[in-house]
């Protein structure tokens, strides 16, 4: 709609009358330039070379699922765009106002609805901080065991909403597998609930529709999860491999016998920098560390099993004590001074695929990008694993002095190195990304990576969000 006259501020009325008042609501250009900048590179490339980020034109707070209703039924109504906005803490986009309109702040939205120790669940609404659900899991002896990078500012909808993933997950699953049921508001207005048990015989199940959908479906507003008892005993290890391969082949078979709890994987290139730089590490090789938990005496097994595994893929044992030291530095590696800022230019290209493509996946983002931008380094590690195959994490930097300084060339110099790598990973078996989501960043490549399979998404949005105001331009939607 064209905006005219005081026709903003009888909107800004309206909403403030839906969230219970003015504190509630914003048109304030300081607030609005707020939400203009998350972990985006080129978001935060913008604002830090002085330029105007995208900003909505109302803020606006709910604090219960009834007031999310009114405001995606005044959304509606008027035809105005609306952005989900959780922790700020993506790194694609997914949130950023790029066309204006209502910005929605969960995060008054974060209380705790119930713990069931009998069904060992735990039920929050979607604006909680999941470092909170977890210190509530804790408090009565359980964790909810997803432990990401973000977890001290990421909320629970951004976790579903880009399908994360933590630290535990080659034992306690993807986020889509430790959520339970949803509490959904869809684009009219209307409150839903998904079946109070996932994936069972009663049709689609439709919480994976909604997870991962970013915000372009509807808005997640309560969620609950499984509660895991605290391990008996929690094992660490490190291994040093003489080549990916050897790596890649003794993490397949490890995955076929026994489940860790953290199985990461680095290439000689991030060995011998990162590892090197926090853990201390001096050898060269492709280094390894895993957890095991549970019950001792199950772990003591596993742990058996484990080394004739390795040993029979050529493997050094390294002890547990750099095993132990990863694990007390598994968020130091994401603090300033350690991981890549502006004005670097940098990003994380995640796949995920079978194993018998992963090897040749890391070979050819890493052939591409070293011939077509010679200067970037190109690191890469493998963090979460399944049955079939696993993922791999991995980064591309640009020094600053090779980052232009134009606004305009260093975006497409960014999105340059990003077709380039995605586009040889999808060419040799993998998708297009792992668990950050496709936010305004990948948008564009989605219809690449899912051909035909694109109508069945695109009639999903226009049965549910028939006028199209749900966080538009993100997820090729």
């Amino acid at each position: 709609m064209e905006l005219k006259a005081f026709m903003p501020g009888m909107i800004l009325d309206e909403l403030a009358d839906a969230v219970g008042g003015y504190e509630n609501v914003s048109m304030e250009m300081s607030d609005r330039a707020t939400y203009g900048v998350d972990y985006f590179w080129v978001g935060r490339m913008w604002q830090d070379r002085g330029e105007v980020p995208p900003m909505p034109d109302w803020i606006v707070r709910p604090g219960a699922t009834e007031e999310v209703s009114k405001i995606m039924k005044i959304a509606n109504y008027y035809k105005i765009p609306v952005h989900i906005w959780g922790g700020g803490s993506g790194s694609q986009g997914g949130a950023l106002p790029m066309s204006g309109g209502i910005l929605m702040d969960m995060k008054r939205m974060s209380k705790l609805i119930e713990i069931d120790e009998v069904s060992r669940t735990i039920t929050a609404e979607a604006g909680m901080i999941f470092q909170q659900l977890e210190w509530y899991a804790n408090e009565k002896g359980y964790s909810c065991q997803h432990i990401p990078s973000c977890l001290t500012c990421g909320t629970i909808g951004g976790a579903l909403g880009h399908r994360g993933i933590g630290i535990m997950s080659t034992k306690y699953g993807k986020i889509d597998d430790q959520c339970l049921s949803m509490e959904v508001v869809l684009p009219n207005g209307d409150i839903i609930n998904t079946l109070p048990v996932p994936k069972h015989a009663a049709g689609p199940d439709l919480n994976q529709i909604f997870i991962g959908s970013e915000g372009t479906l509807g808005v997640i507003t309560k969620a609950t999860f499984k509660l895991f008892e605290q391990p008996e005993d929690r094992q660490f290890r490190a291994f040093l491999f003489p080549d990916m391969n050897s790596g890649y082949m003794a993490g397949r078979d490890i995955m076929q016998k026994v489940k860790p709890s953290i199985l990461r994987f680095f290439d000689e290139a991030e060995t011998v920098s990162i590892i090197k730089k926090i853990l201390g590490f001096e050898k060269q090789g492709c280094f390894m560390n895993l957890a095991i938990e549970g019950i001792k005496r199950i772990v003591d097994i596993e742990m058996e099993i484990i080394l004739e595994i390795v040993e029979k893929w050529g493997g050094q044992d390294l002890g547990s004590d750099y095993g132990e030291k990863w694990f007390e530095n598994r968020i130091t590696f994401f603090y300033p001074g350690h991981i890549m800022d502006i004005p670097q230019m940098f990003g994380t290209m995640d796949t995920v695929a079978t194993y018998a493509n992963i090897e040749k996946i890391y070979r050819a983002m890493k052939k591409v990008i070293n011939e077509k931008f010679p200067y970037v380094r190109y690191i890469s590690h493998s963090s979460h694993w399944y049955e079939w195959g696993c993922m791999n994490y991995t980064r591309f930097i640009v020094d600053p002095k090779d980052v232009p300084q134009d606004p305009e060339a260093a975006r497409r110099l960014h999105n340059e190195i990003w077709n380039a790598g995605v586009r040889a990973a999808m060419e040799n078996g993998g998708v297009i990304n792992d668990h950050h989501g496709i936010g305004l960043k990948l948008s564009r490549l989605m219809k690449e990576q899912y051909g035909p399979a694109m109508q069945v998404m695109e009639a999903l949005k226009k049965q549910l969000d028939p006028n199209g105001i749900m966080n538009p331009y993100k997820l090729g939607l």
